[in-house]
């Protein structure tokens, strides 16, 4: 952080929701040496709200304990002293030494300088085109190569403090509220395709083995259902109605895309609206779930679930279920109902494992999504298998080591098979909520308490949603 610039100094302010202190910041030319520098008097001076000047000091605080604390570890592991083996040699130095880079990770990131045409594209502040958008994700996914010191297995976190600074230099990429994930998920292809042929990397190797071939071999039985052959006679058996015309030619596009490594999201898109009248028929005719997805293999895409749901709905469930969990998950976790249930058991022993702000905040979403049927008194297998198989028709999330971060999954299952893969308990709840509406599903009674809650906060019902007041007691 000392050797932060001010136009740092400012990204930084803007990542902790302190933007309204940019303008004053750069006027006195605060850099990063400058910002540690500061003591209360000066705080005062340059920031007018009481609360702001708190956050403020105990950011700074907070890094200068930090600092203080690897200062120390250091100094025993230098001197090696025999009177503390188990912090010179143990297991506590290392996960220290990984959170602290972590920390300074997130913290110091700065966009790359990119090339002149793309910084001329920029310039315009007009969305670009297919190929720009490739140029842009090639350079961020280099940079964060750069930064991950050579490795290419970045966690959801780090991607989002990428995918967040790149929205917020520039905002027009923020396509009708859904940029975020639209330019997440071309990173994190843009990875999968940089690691596919690699052979001789060991940490690639190590997680190949470890979850990549579990997950390609399904990627590959998934296909093998889905050939281009199968596709058109499928296409042709199944939806006589469409042959010949310019529908048939749309789907019979969206499926073979969905088969490339890299997409046209903004044609995926585009082809998904023209499609959407025959879509929205075979599913209120009650058409197979297995049909629908083999002719619209995007919707198993969460963010392409999301704009369909918004297409329906006008509302963004995505942006609402982030809300959503962090106005309720502290007050779910404080309530007695849960208080020795294993999630909430599990929750308390991982807590002490870890202290960054970011991570302790994702467990406790994470709980909190998981307890919802629990504080409603409703069936949580119809809500959420935790390790354990699904075993429900019915939409319903599989979440595997939801307390991990290095291992946690989560998947959402219709019909006991799996639709999507999600990156975390947001989008997870997300995609759940989302799939009722989207494929016509009647809701469960024995969950129904807790998608009505649910639902009456995501489409801003009047009456103000709230917990059930037995369960406070």
């Amino acid at each position: 952080m000392e050797s932060w610039s001010v136009e740092q100094v400012c990204s930084w302010l803007r990542q902790r929701n302190l933007g309204e202190l940019v303008p004053k910041f750069r006027e006195e030319e605060v850099s990063g040496a400058a910002l540690l520098a500061l003591n209360d008097r000066m705080v005062q001076q340059l920031v007018k709200k009481i609360g702001h000047q708190a956050v403020l000091m105990d950011l700074i605080k907070k890094y200068q304990q930090q600092k203080n604390r690897l200062a120390s570890l250091t100094c025993c592991c230098e001197t090696a002293s025999p009177k503390c083996p188990e912090v010179v040699s143990g297991k506590n130095l290392k996960s220290f030494f990984a959170r602290y880079k972590m920390s300074q990770w997130t913290s110091s990131y700065a966009l790359p300088d990119f090339p002149y045409d793309v910084k001329c594209t920029l310039a315009e502040k007009k969305c670009p085109d297919h190929s720009m958008r490739i140029r842009i994700i090639e350079f961020l996914q280099a940079d964060m190569t750069k930064y991950l010191e050579g490795s290419l297995y970045p966690n959801s976190q780090q991607y989002n403090v990428v995918v967040n600074a790149l929205l917020q230099a520039y905002p027009f990429l923020d396509e009708d509220g859904n940029g975020f994930l639209l330019w997440k998920r071309a990173l994190k292809d843009r990875f999968k395709y940089v690691r596919r042929p690699i052979e001789d990397d060991e940490q690639v190797l190590r997680n190949k083995c470890k979850f990549g071939h579990r997950r390609g071999q399904t990627r590959k039985s998934s296909s093998a259902e889905n050939k281009p052959d199968d596709i058109q006679m499928q296409v042709e058996e199944e939806s006589v109605h469409l042959e010949g015309s310019a529908t048939d030619v749309h789907i019979k596009w969206l499926q073979q895309e969905y088969m490339k490594t890299q997409r046209s999201w903004k044609e995926v898109e585009n082809r998904m609206n023209v499609t959407i009248e025959i879509r929205r028929k075979m599913i209120s005719d009650k058409a197979p779930l297995k049909d629908i997805l083999r002719l619209f293999p995007f919707l198993r895409c969460p963010y392409q679930l999301f704009r369909e749901f918004q297409l329906l709905t006008h509302m963004d469930i995505y942006k609402k279920t982030v809300e959503i969990l962090e106005i309720y998950s502290e007050n779910i976790l404080s309530l007695y109902v849960v208080r020795n249930n294993p999630i909430n058991i599990m929750l308390q022993e991982n807590l002490k494992r870890h202290t960054e702000e970011d991570i302790l905040k994702y467990m406790k979403m994470t709980a909190a999504c998981l307890l919802l049927p629990v504080v409603f008194g409703d069936d949580s297998s119809l809500f959420a298998a935790v390790n354990e198989e699904v075993k429900v028709a019915t939409p319903v999330l599989e979440v595997k080591n939801p307390f991990n971060m290095n291992s946690c999954e989560f998947a959402l299952y219709i019909e006991r098979e799996e639709v999507a893969q999600l990156d975390d308990c947001t989008m997870a709840l997300a995609a759940l909520v989302a799939s009722f509406h989207v494929f016509d599903i009647p809701c469960p009674k024995r969950i129904h308490r807790t998608l009505s809650f649910l639902e009456s906060l995501v489409f801003e019902v009047r009456r103000p949603a709230s917990l059930p007041a037995q369960v406070h007691r």
